[in-house]
């Protein structure tokens, strides 16, 4: 079997600073999703005030409490950030049910076979399939919540921005 990726996980994303073009497709294509459209995109569209609703409140939080970092920049539509999509992995039937709603109705596969360590998290490697030639997003307007927060800026630790995608996390004052 043919090794596209590293096992390391900082060596993946160092793969992706550095990408000048999209990565290879996992082996066998970007699998389909076998869930029809009719019934995902009307489940998109019925949750999203509530994923809106979510962001504002962070938002708020956000100005209440201030991480020690604030993000700078904006997005030079590279792609690379939804080529390596970090989604944790769950346990047991909730973790399923978690999988399930990212690869069937957020749209992202699992780029990489093999479980990551990130910050002594386990993570699947996931990829978007809406992401367009051109590094736009084919389903801006409905896109998730995880890349509507694109970078995320944490309380605690330094921010892992992939270099070249126009953010930059700056110290606060």
């Amino acid at each position: 079997m043919l090794k596209i990726y590293p096992n390391d996980l900082d060596e993946i994303l160092a793969l992706a600073e550095d990408a000048e073009g999209p990565p290879p497709e996992p082996q066998g294509g970007i699998p389909p999703q076998w869930l029809p459209g009719w019934v995902r995109w009307p489940v998109r569209v019925i949750l999203l005030p509530f994923i809106l609703l979510d962001l504002a409140a962070q938002k708020i939080a956000r100005l209440l409490i201030t991480p020690p970092f604030k993000k700078e920049g904006k997005c030079l539509k590279r792609g690379n950030c939804c080529h390596y999509i970090l989604v944790p992995e769950a346990k047991g039937f909730l973790g399923r049910l978690f999988y399930f709603w990212n690869t069937q109705f957020l749209g992202f596969y699992q780029r990489m076979p093999e479980v990551h360590q990130s910050d002594r998290k386990r993570v699947y490697v996931m990829g978007c399939r809406y992401l367009r030639k051109n590094g736009e997003c084919g389903h801006y307007y409905l896109r998730p919540a995880v890349c509507r927060k694109w970078p995320v800026i944490e309380y605690f630790g330094y921010p892992r921005i992939i270099k070249g995608c126009g953010f930059k996390a700056v110290p606060r004052k």
